[in-house]
């Protein structure tokens, strides 16, 4: 599914930002200082956000200015407020596991503060009316009354004396659910057995009321489905560092009991585990565990499996980054940026090194700080992705902020890759994360008088980027 539009309301400094468009691959925000493009990120990522993200909270999220009024006083009750909504228009490979109907469908997502999700399924057919039925259920019920004598043995009572009780309280306005179709379903079960191929427009009455039925429930069905397909949202930014050394021990402390009260310190950290598929906490106790009795074969197999599944599992990982950080990093063999990256544990410590051409192993931080952000990125990815690399929608805060001018154009194409599978959101201030011909996927996010309100943003003319105002409390529109 690709990402259409979205709004944001009442998250922080973004009083409403009005309805904006999505471009297909990818769409570039960019603005002065403290106008919300970080902001209106970390909103968009609730909508479907990786597991263990925070969601939101209304005492740090509600923008301040309105906090007493509105939430302490009642006036607005969180789960009634959606922060965020988006619209998804749907992909080939979600059309066709859906009706025909239905395939020129989007979806309405909405999540509110207190981190509930609405759905609306937008085009296709509409939920089947009493209305719709109501002539061919009445001709169905006089041919029944007309043909009952013929009888049916053991149909009792005769059917068309049950529909009245079925329809009594109903308008052409009521929407035929579940247990209305029940009772119509048993009701034209025995009025079947009147009808054979001599009965052609019986026949084709039956056939009307029976796809009408049919579509009861079936865009619940269908918005069931299609919720569940929605793209994770990855955000990064530059806060969500690979440490060069981490001690496993106490990252697991950490962890486990909640002891920091800012997690961006240890968001990379965790990524990367998640990424080799170990807790702090395993990999700490394996660096803890004594070496079995060489006599007891059993138990020493055991630990040396251990051991062997922990070393394939770092260098898979050591593998995979490599490859793409070197795809995205463009490196030229010949010199010492085509280095391979290398995750080692020794003991209670997790290391992240490189090895030049020489074969020599040097630390992670004594990288340049664009190359040690290249690879923050991907692990976060990788892992937040979940190992799929696609279906994700990426969110990024100033991506390659450390970078030279040359790579971040570099790094520009690399995002362009990306967006194919990944639709990309990224705000930026450097001209070189935006493209010549890329001035149609801008959207700028201009900070405005604080004290004025502007809640509808203004597009521009041509194809120069579009521009947004900003609404009270100096935010994106």
């Amino acid at each position: 599914m690709r990402l259409k539009r979205a709004r944001v309301r009442k998250y922080r400094s973004i009083i409403d930002s009005g309805d904006f468009d999505i471009e297909e691959m990818k769409t570039i925000l960019v603005g002065p200082n403290e106008a919300g493009k970080s902001a209106l990120l970390q909103a968009l990522q609730q909508l479907n956000a990786p597991p263990g993200i925070p969601g939101f909270h209304p005492l740090r999220d509600y923008p301040r200015s309105l906090y007493n009024a509105e939430i302490v006083r009642g006036r607005a009750v969180p789960n009634e407020i959606t922060v965020v909504e988006a619209e998804f228009g749907l992909e080939e490979k979600d059309r066709a596991r859906i009706p025909d109907e239905f395939k020129d469908c989007t979806l309405t997502v909405g999540r509110t503060l207190a981190n509930t999700s609405w759905y609306k399924l937008n085009g296709g057919p509409s939920d089947p009316q009493f209305g719709d039925i109501r002539t061919a259920l009445d001709s169905l019920a006089r041919f029944a009354a007309a043909n009952d004598t013929a009888g049916v043995e053991g149909e009792s009572p005769p059917p068309h004396l049950t529909l009245a009780s079925i329809t009594d309280q109903w308008t052409d306005a009521t929407v035929l659910d579940a247990n209305f179709s029940e009772a119509l379903d048993s009701w034209l079960t025995p009025v079947a057995s009147f009808i054979s191929e001599s009965h052609p427009e019986e026949k084709a009455l039956l056939e009307q009321i029976r796809k009408a039925i049919s579509l009861v429930g079936q865009r619940q069905k269908l918005t069931d489905f299609l919720s569940r397909q929605i793209p994770v949202f990855v955000l990064f930014n530059n806060y969500f560092r690979v440490k060069p050394l981490i001690h496993l021990g106490h990252l697991a402390d950490r962890t486990e009991k909640q002891l920091l009260d800012d997690a961006q310190y240890d968001y990379g950290n965790g990524c990367l585990l998640k990424l080799l598929g170990f807790t702090a906490r395993q990999l700490s106790d394996l660096g803890k565990a004594a070496e079995p009795d060489p006599a007891n074969e059993s138990e020493l197999q055991k630990y040396r499996d251990q051991l062997d599944n922990r070393a394939y599992q770092l260098n898979a990982a050591s593998v995979d980054l490599t490859r793409a950080i070197r795809e995205i990093w463009v490196p030229d063999e010949n010199k010492a940026e085509a280095d391979k990256l290398r995750i080692r544990v020794d003991q209670q410590y997790l290391k992240v090194v490189v090895e030049d051409e020489l074969g020599v192993e040097i630390e992670f931080d004594q990288r340049s700080e664009g190359f040690q952000w290249l690879v923050s990125f991907f692990v976060v990815f990788f892992a937040e992705a979940t190992g799929l690399h696609v279906n994700a929608i990426l969110l990024l805060d100033e991506p390659g902020l450390s970078l030279h001018g040359l790579k971040q154009r570099e790094f520009r194409r690399t995002i362009s890759g990306l967006a194919k599978s990944n639709q990309t959101l990224y705000t930026t201030h450097s001209p070189f994360l935006v493209g010549p011909d890329e001035l149609g996927l801008v959207r700028v996010v201009e900070l405005t008088d604080r004290k004025k309100r502007h809640d509808r943003p203004y597009a521009g003319h041509g194809g120069g980027p579009r521009r947004l105002a900003s609404s009270p409390g100096g935010a994106f529109p």
